[in-house]
C-alpha cells in the first residue's frame, strides 16, 4: 500500500509516547509532528534522553509496552502503522522500512557469517532461490564498497573493523530497498575517515535507491554534511524544524544553539607553556607485537606499536590521534602496563627533587604494584568501567583503601574529589545504573584522582558522550590538569576534541607516529599526508555555520588541506 506520489514517506502527527510511572517526566515524546519526503534526509538531533532513539523504535514498532504511543499518529507512505499489528509490522520491515543501528557489533549475530545474516532477510521475505539469494548479497555487499565481497560474506562479524561491520548492516537494511531507511547514530562510534567514508556512503545509497531517511545524531558537523532539513528535541519536545540552511545558520530555539556551541572545533584552544617543566613521562622506541597464533598455517605478528618516542611535562597535555586500529589504545594500556610492552623504555618520575626515573615498560608485577598509584587511566565507556554492584563511594576509596589508607580518610578525600567534578555528595550512596553517562564518567575521573596520580591517561574518554556533555567534560579535563598541575595523556580519533585540551600532538597511523609537536604546529601547519586526510574527514568542515555555530567559537587558523584526498562525504546540499 502507498499513497499518491505526493505523500510523505513518514509522518508523524502529534505522536506523544508514554515512560514507566516514576521517572523525571510522563512523556518520553510528547505531540512531536514532523515528515519525511522521497529522497529526503531529515536529522532529528537532541541530547540522550531527547527521545530520539524512542521515535525511531516506535516508527519501527520495536517499543516495550513499558513505553506505549498513547496520542498521535505514524504514517507509512499514509498507512497508520502507528498500533499495527505485529504480523503487519514483520511484513513492512526490511521491505518497506529499514533501521542502520549505532552499534554494529551488537546488531549483529556474532555465530552467524555476515552472508547469512542478509540471506536471513532474503529468505523471510522473498520466494528467491538459494542462487538468486546468494547474487543478491553478494551484488548489495559490492553496493557498500566492501572489499573482497566473497571473504565478507564468509566472514563473522568479529573477524571485521568498525567500518565493515557497520557497512554489513547497512547492506542489510537496503537489500530489499525500501522506501525509509532509519539511521540511529549509525557513526557515532567509528573515527572520523571512517566516519566520512560511512556518511559519503548513506549520501550515495540514499539517492541511488530514491529513499527517505530518518538520521539520528547529536552532532551538528554531521548535520552539516548530510542533512535537507533539521529536527531538535528537548527532552521530548520539538523545539526547532526547519531548512539545513536555517537552522544551522539562524537558530532561534537557546538548546539549539546550545547544542551547535557545543560541537569542539578544529579553532586551537592556546595556552602559554612552560618550556622548562619536568618530564613526567619519556617513551623511547615503545613496541608491541601480538602473536595471532594459528591451528593452520603460520603463525602472524601483528605489530600493533612499533618505535613509538615521545614526553610528557608536568602540566601540560599530550594527546595522541589516529584511526581504530592505529595503535592508539595500545600505547596507553602498554604505559598503564595493563598490557606488556615488547620493547623499549617507558620512563616515569624523576620530576621530584631526589627522585630517579624508572624503567616500568618490562618492570615484574611486584616491583610495579607500589607504582601503579602513580599512573591511572580513564576508560572510554563508563557504563562498563564501574562495578555495578558497588555503590559510588566502595568504588572510588577501593583503590587508596588497598594502598593502606584509612578509610574515614579515603571517605573524605572522595566527597572532596565529588565536589571537584561538580557531582553533589549524594552520590556516594547511589550505584552506576542511576546516572547519566557524563554523571558516570565523572565519577570515573574522580576514581582515577582518588590515587593522587602523577600521569593521567583519557583513552577516548568523551567519545561516548554527547557533544553537550562531551564539552563539559573536556572543560572538566582542562580544570583538574590546571589545578593539580597533573600530566596528561589524551587518546582520541577526533582533532575536534583533541584541539580543546592538547599541548602537545602525536598522530599515529599503523603503529607508528607520523607526526609530533607542538600542538599549534600540527594544527597549523600539518606536514604529513595522513593528518591533513583526518584534518579533512572532520564533519562538518567546509560548512558556514551562522553565528554562535561551533566554526564561529574559538580562534586561530584552520590548517590547509592540501588537497588531501579522503573520502569526506561532504556533499553540500
Amino acid at each position: 500500500m502507498s499513497g499518491p506520489p505526493d505523500t510523505p514517506i513518514l509522518e508523524l502527527r502529534n505522536v506523544t509516547i508514554a515512560l514507566p510511572s516514576g521517572g523525571d517526566r510522563s512523556t518520553a515524546v510528547r505531540n512531536v509532528s514532523f515528515s519525511v519526503g522521497r529522497g529526503e534526509i531529515v536529522c532529528l538531533v537532541g541530547e540522550s534522553g531527547s527521545g530520539k532513539s524512542v521515535i525511531a523504535q516506535g516508527v519501527m514498532g520495536l517499543l516495550p509496552k513499558s513505553l506505549p504511543v498513547t496520542a498521535g499518529q505514524i504514517l507509512l507512505q499514509g498507512e497508520d502503522i502507528t498500533h499495527a499489528p505485529l504480523s503487519r509490522l514483520r511484513a513492512l520491515r526490511a521491505t518497506r522500512m529499514a533501521m542502520i543501528f549505532q552499534e554494529p557489533m551488537t546488531a549483529l549475530n556474532p555465530v552467524m557469517t555476515c552472508g547469512d545474516q542478509i540471506d536471513e532477510v532474503l529468505r523471510q521475505h522473498t520466494s528467491l532461490s538459494p542462487a538468486e539469494r546468494r547474487a543478491k548479497v553478494l551484488a548489495i555487499v559490492r553496493e557498500v564498497l566492501l572489499p573482497d565481497p566473497e571473504r565478507m560474506v564468509a566472514s563473522y562479524p568479529h573477524q571485521l573493523s568498525g567500518g565493515q561491520r557497520q557497512r554489513i548492516v547497512i547492506a542489510m537494511a537496503l537489500v530489499l530497498d525500501p522506501v525509509l531507511l532509519i539511521a540511529d547514530e549509525p557513526t557515532t562510534a567509528l573515527d572520523v575517515t571512517t566516519q566520512a567514508q560511512i556518511l559519503k556512503l548513506v549520501l550515495d545509497l540514499q539517492q541511488r535507491h530514491g529513499a527517505g531517511v530518518l538520521f539520528i545524531t547529536h552532532d551538528f558537523g554531521v548535520v552539516a554534511e548530510v542533512a535537507h532539513r533539521v529536527a531538535v528535541l528537548q527532552l521530548g519536545d520539538l523545539v526547532e524544524l526547519g531548512s539545513k540552511e536555517a537552522v544551522l545558520k539562524r537558530p532561534q530555539h537557546a538548546y539549539t544553539r546550545m547544542l551547535m556551541a557545543a560541537v569542539p572545533t578544529l579553532h586551537l584552544k592556546q595556552r602559554a607553556l612552560d618550556a622548562n617543566a619536568p618530564v613526567v613521562l619519556r617513551v623511547t622506541g615503545l613496541d608491541k607485537t601480538y602473536q595471532d597464533k594459528r591451528w593452520f598455517g603460520p603463525q602472524r605478528n601483528v605489530h600493533a606499536a612499533q618505535g613509538v618516542s615521545f614526553e610528557i611535562r608536568r602540566g601540560q597535555t599530550l594527546g595522541i590521534v589516529g584511526e581504530s586500529g592505529s595503535g592508539k589504545s595500545t600505547v596507553a594500556r602498554c604505559i598503564v602496563r595493563l598490557v606488556d610492552p615488547t620493547g623499549g623504555e617507558v620512563m616515569l618520575g624523576g620530576d621530584r627533587p631526589g627522585e630517579t626515573a624508572e624503567d616500568i615498560a618490562l618492570m615484574s608485577a611486584a616491583r610495579l604494584r607500589p607504582l601503579r598509584r602513580r599512573v591511572q587511566i580513564v576508560f572510554q565507556d563508563p557504563y562498563r568501567s564501574l562495578n555495578p554492584r558497588r555503590n559510588v563511594a566502595e568504588a572510588l576509596i577501593e583503590g587508596p583503601v588497598n594502598y593502606g589508607l584509612g578509610r574515614a580518610e579515603a571517605l573524605a578525600r572522595a566527597r572532596g574529589l565529588l565536589a571537584l567534578v561538580r557531582m553533589d555528595e549524594s552520590a556516594m550512596a547511589r550505584y552506576p545504573h542511576q546516572f547519566s553517562g557524563g554523571q558516570r564518567q565523572r565519577i570515573c575521573i574522580a576514581r582515577a584522582l582518588m590515587m593522587e596520580p602523577e600521569l593521567l591517561v583519557a583513552d577516548e574518554a568523551v567519545s561516548a558522550l554527547d557533544v553537550s556533555v562531551q564539552a563539559q567534560v573536556l572543560q572538566l579535563f582542562e580544570e583538574i590538569r590546571s589545578r593539580l598541575n597533573l600530566a596528561m595523556l589524551f587518546i582520541t580519533h577526533d582533532l575536534r576534541v583533541a584541539s580543546q585540551v592538547c599541548d602537545q600532538l602525536a598522530v599515529m597511523s599503523q603503529g607508528r607516529v607520523v607526526e609530533y609537536g607542538p600542538a599549534q604546529q600540527v594544527f597549523g601547519d600539518p606536514q604529513h599526508a595522513y593528518t591533513r586526510a583526518l584534518f579533512a574527514a572532520a564533519p562538518g568542515r567546509n560548512f558556514d555555520f551562522g553565528e554562535g555555530g561551533p566554526q564561529g567559537s574559538g580562534k586561530g587558523p584552520l590548517p590547509p588541506s592540501r588537497g588531501a584526498e579522503v573520502n569526506s562525504g561532504a556533499a553540500q546540499r
